[in-house]
């Protein structure tokens, strides 16, 4: 059985940093690339983050680049997101998902990815 399980949300302040981590299993993990998503009170998902199943290759959307760092430890099969400088803006239930085979470009794209994970809240307070 596929499964991603998001974990490190949590309540902070304007400024504070969080990580968030994604454990997966049943599938084989290094073969995939993961995607970090977020959606917050009634608002589509959003694209945060990506990163490339064996090379690492990371992006990010605009309003994360400089704060948001992905990783993914493929021995451990876990992914990562460290979250800096948070701001109210951030507020929103943070999702990991994993894709086989993507198409350069849909990075950010959640229709593409095959597997989701349950989701994380994470609310930055002003």
């Amino acid at each position: 059985e596929v499964q991603l399980v998001e974990s490190g949300g949590g309540l902070v302040q304007a400024g504070e940093s969080l990580t968030l981590s994604c454990a997966a299993s049943g599938f084989v993990f290094d073969a995939y690339d993961i995607g970090w998503f977020r959606q917050a009170p009634g608002k589509g998902r959003e694209g945060v983050s990506h990163i490339t199943a064996k090379d690492l290759k990371t992006y990010y959307a605009d309003s994360v680049k400089g704060r948001f760092t992905v990783s993914k430890d493929n021995a451990k099969n876990i992914a990562y997101l460290q979250m800096n400088n948070l701001k109210p803006e951030d507020t929103a239930v943070y999702y990991c998902a994993a894709v086989g085979n993507l198409l350069i470009g849909y990075y950010m794209d959640p229709g593409a990815y095959d597997y989701w994970g349950q989701g994380t809240q994470v609310t930055v307070s002003s």
